[in-house]
């Protein structure tokens, strides 16, 4: 890995610790001034004091929270019910390829998805590779290359980060999310509608709510998100997104027949049908994200993202 890929790391990891962080400050930087001993002053020991527990709660708590988070989410995916031999399989395949990786081999939980994924997390079980029942389908080059990909990232301690900081990243996507729904959103009945209506003799009510107010609060929303949204899409970018293409480039270096097997799983695991029957919670810690186009976009990234590791896989240069 390159400086500058040293650095986007760097940089993508404290722009994620900065989310949690900015979650508790928020509302604990102005209490803890108010209380302080000149009333309110943001630069004050008071002030200090809300950005100290600000630090310790918010990354703490997320630490504490994510891995309990994800795992009741995991617990409720449906296991694969594979046979005591195929299972066994797996998991032999799964420790062959951590030995060569030079990780612990993993635990692996098998899920009934129709999205060819497979996902890294690291947190108070261990480390585990939760996979779904079509990417074991795919030939052995293009599986097993997914696998390494994301034995890679537990190396690299990119599942475990990300697994302790989901519980911050998720409530900043859902509030995004419903500020960009708000802003977005119409009346329900258009012109036509309401002439069809009064024609029948019926007259919609009047006290609906209208489409500037959900704009509106759609914009405050906005602006309560936007001092955590802007590290999170930072750290999405560069740590989350540029974690897959490091570990892209980490399997391309073993040879040949990686290097195609993995751009065969992106490609394949990128354009099948099945997105929508993987976990949103489990999206920053898979092998291909998931994401839709809105949630891409409040992300900070977007479906471009599997197009361009494709493009740097299928190329000849060096990643």
């Amino acid at each position: 890995m390159g400086g500058h890929g040293r650095v986007g790391r760097a940089v993508g990891a404290v722009a994620l610790l900065a989310v949690p962080v900015v979650i508790v400050a928020l509302p604990s930087v102005p209490l803890f001034a108010l209380l302080g001993p000149v009333g309110l002053d943001v630069f004050g020991p008071g002030a200090v004091g809300g950005f100290v527990a600000a630090a310790v709660l918010g990354v703490g708590g997320s630490a504490l929270l994510g891995p309990i988070l994800v795992d009741r989410r995991i617990d409720r995916l449906p296991e694969a019910g594979l046979e005591d031999r195929p299972a066994d399989f797996v998991a032999d395949r799964v420790a062959t390829l951590a030995d060569e990786v030079g990780v612990d081999a993993p635990s692996v939980i098998v899920v009934r998805a129709d999205a060819a994924n497979v996902a890294a997390v690291d947190g108070y079980r261990g480390s585990r590779l939760v996979v779904s029942t079509r990417l074991l389908s795919l030939p052995q080059d293009d599986r097993d290359a997914a696998l390494r990909h994301a034995l890679v990232r537990i190396r690299t301690k990119q599942a475990a980060v990300t697994t302790a900081l989901i519980p911050a990243l998720a409530l900043v996507e859902t509030l995004a999310l419903a500020a960009t729904l708000l802003v977005g959103r119409r009346d329900e009945r258009t012109a036509a509608d309401r002439r069809v209506n009064r024609i029948h003799g019926y007259e919609p009510e009047r006290n609906r709510v209208p489409s500037w107010a959900y704009a509106v609060a759609g914009l405050v929303l906005w602006l309560i998100a936007l001092p955590a949204w802007i590290p999170a899409a930072v750290g999405d970018r560069l740590y989350v997104a540029g974690g897959r293409r490091r570990a892209d480039a980490a399997v391309a270096r073993l040879g040949a027949s990686e290097r195609d097997g993995l751009g065969n799983a992106v490609a394949f695991a990128s354009d099948a049908v099945g997105a929508a029957d993987w976990p949103p919670l489990l999206d920053r810690l898979s092998f291909v994200s998931m994401a839709d186009a809105e949630t891409g976009r409040v992300r900070g990234t977007s479906r471009q993202e599997a197009r361009v590791r494709l493009a740097r896989l299928r190329s000849k240069r060096s990643l």
